[in-house]
């Protein structure tokens, strides 16, 4: 086993450490197209194939990366209708059948929210008709008191979570 250095990278090791420019470049090259070659990647952040080979393994290992996946186009595949439903709960929110709905097809994400509801849905169907009856499916669920749909126009922008930083700003430094 070799214990051959590749741009700081010992190779064959999982030892966590935070991440640095390099993985946020290739983080960032993988985020816009994650079926890229190491080859390529590598052109395009400066490094050797086998390099970000090594880097992109410990990402996964340390859980940077969770997973690959196809983007899928809700239009293309019969699935124009998007909304966000605030669910408004009983208790918490957080019930087994309300958290089970991210088992259903139709829903895309669950998150547990602060404010007037407890979780919003991201809930992609066919068309209204297919929305009632999901929304019907959903009112059944015990703990869910009421739901709130914003349905969606159009989307600007939709992606995945970024690998640049955002600095933070003391209050006031955006008065300056």
């Amino acid at each position: 086993m070799s214990q051959q250095e590749t741009d700081g990278i010992q190779q064959n090791t999982s030892k966590h450490r935070p991440l640095d420019v390099m993985d946020r470049k290739i983080l960032g090259a993988m985020a816009q197209d994650a079926t890229r070659s190491y080859a390529d990647l590598g052109k395009e952040v400066g490094l050797s194939a086998p390099a970000v080979h090594e880097r992109v393994k410990r990402l996964r290992q340390t859980g940077a990366i969770q997973r690959t996946m196809a983007q899928l186009n809700g239009a293309a595949i019969g699935k124009n209708f998007l909304a966000f439903i605030h669910v408004e709960s009983a208790g918490w929110g957080k019930t087994k059948e309300v958290i089970d709905l991210g088992e259903l097809p139709e829903v895309e994400e669950i998150h547990t929210i602060t404010g007037d509801s407890a979780l919003i849905l991201k809930v992609r169907v066919e068309n209204a008709q297919a929305m009632e009856g999901f929304l019907w499916r959903l009112y059944h669920k015990t703990g869910v008191r009421s739901t709130h749909t914003y349905v969606v126009l159009s989307t600007h922008v939709e992606r995945g979570v970024q690998a640049e930083i955002t600095k933070d700003l003391s209050v006031g430094d955006h008065l300056t």
